[in-house]
């Protein structure tokens, strides 16, 4: 979802949080269905890369052929390592249950490690028109989305966090 298309929604908190959960479904799925019909420890994995084909496809053509949104900011984010340690717990411990819990733990755990060296080229702050802001919201401020409520976002102004989630003014 919007959660993962656009760099400067790919936060600290919510993304980290959102995309391992809605992202872990169809992988969990295939792999139930591929160990417990044929006993392949790799159905995670294989939906995974499909489903990120699938994704760089649309992203491609659909936000750089029509819109010419740069690929940067929109690229889709890296699961395969998450679906590989769910493929290997269900590999080593033969246990839906504990796959279910342990695998699905490690999905979430491994998933902001796996899309730090991704991300955090977007991070580095910078200074413009008098405002602090990242990268990524640098580039959301100047390739503007949407006009829908969903896609109207704020460019935070200031940069002292507090152990809240918002922003210390």
């Amino acid at each position: 979802g919007d959660w993962d298309f656009w760099t400067d929604w790919k936060d600290r908190r919510l993304w980290v949080t959102v995309v391992p959960i809605v992202a872990v479904t169809f992988p969990a799925a295939v792999q139930a269905f591929a160990w417990g019909r044929y006993r392949l420890p790799w159905g995670a994995t294989v939906c995974v890369l499909g489903l990120l084909f699938g994704e760089w496809v649309n992203r491609y053509f659909n936000f750089w052929g029509w819109t010419y949104f740069p690929v940067n900011f929109v690229f889709p984010s890296q699961l395969i390592p998450s679906a590989i340690i769910r493929d290997v717990v269900l590999l080593l411990s033969n246990s839906f249950t504990f796959t279910a819990v342990a695998g699905a733990m490690g999905w979430g755990l491994i998933f902001y490690s796996s899309n730090w060296p991704v991300i955090a080229p977007l991070h580095v702050p910078v200074e413009y028109n008098g405002m602090m802001m990242t990268l990524a919201d640098l580039q959301g401020y100047h390739y503007v989305r949407t006009g829908t409520p969903e896609y109207i976002r704020m460019v935070e102004k200031g940069t002292l966090r507090t152990f809240g989630k918002d922003v210390a003014p």
